[in-house]
């Protein structure tokens, strides 16, 4: 009976912040074992564990892929422009797997780029491009080819 009245009041002495025994708190309070620190058994933490690595990985693997397909838009950018390459965004592409693409809105936007400049190169984009241009310039211009062309040929031809 004396055993439990003293641990009663020491208890209480205890929660009161006036000493005895605080030791004692300090080791029960910081167990040695992380799951029982977080409040779960030991193989939930384990399975926690193990969950927060794949999650990382996952995380990674999606930021690799990511980067690779930054790399692989510069790439692509420094062709169409014809500038030089870089062997930086070569080894990102090369580490993602070699399977990378540009993304589906980049691709959309690269092929509209494409129809662009076929429309522009065919020859409905010059006709397009004529009516632009300064008519006299061209009349102009086409009057002094003949003119070289017939002084040209009447030099040649006896005839003429």
């Amino acid at each position: 009976m004396a055993f439990l009245m003293k641990s009663m009041l020491s208890n209480q002495v205890k929660n009161l912040g006036l000493g005895g025994g605080g030791e004692e708190s300090k080791e029960e309070s910081s167990p040695s074992d992380p799951a029982a620190a977080a409040g779960m058994t030991r193989e939930e933490y384990e399975e926690y564990q193990k969950q927060m690595v794949e999650e990382k990985m996952e995380r990674d693997a999606a930021f690799a892929q990511k980067k690779a397909e930054r790399a692989c838009l510069r790439v692509h950018l420094r062709e169409k422009y014809r500038l030089p390459k870089s062997e930086l965004d070569e080894n990102q592409i090369q580490m993602a797997g070699d399977d990378v693409g540009l993304p589906e809105d980049l691709q959309k936007m690269v092929a509209e780029d494409q129809v662009e400049e076929e429309d522009k190169d065919s020859i409905l984009g010059q006709l397009q491009n004529i009516q632009n241009m300064d008519m006299d310039a061209i009349k102009e211009k086409a009057q002094a080819t003949f003119t070289e062309m017939k002084q040209a040929a009447e030099q040649k031809c006896s005839v003429m």
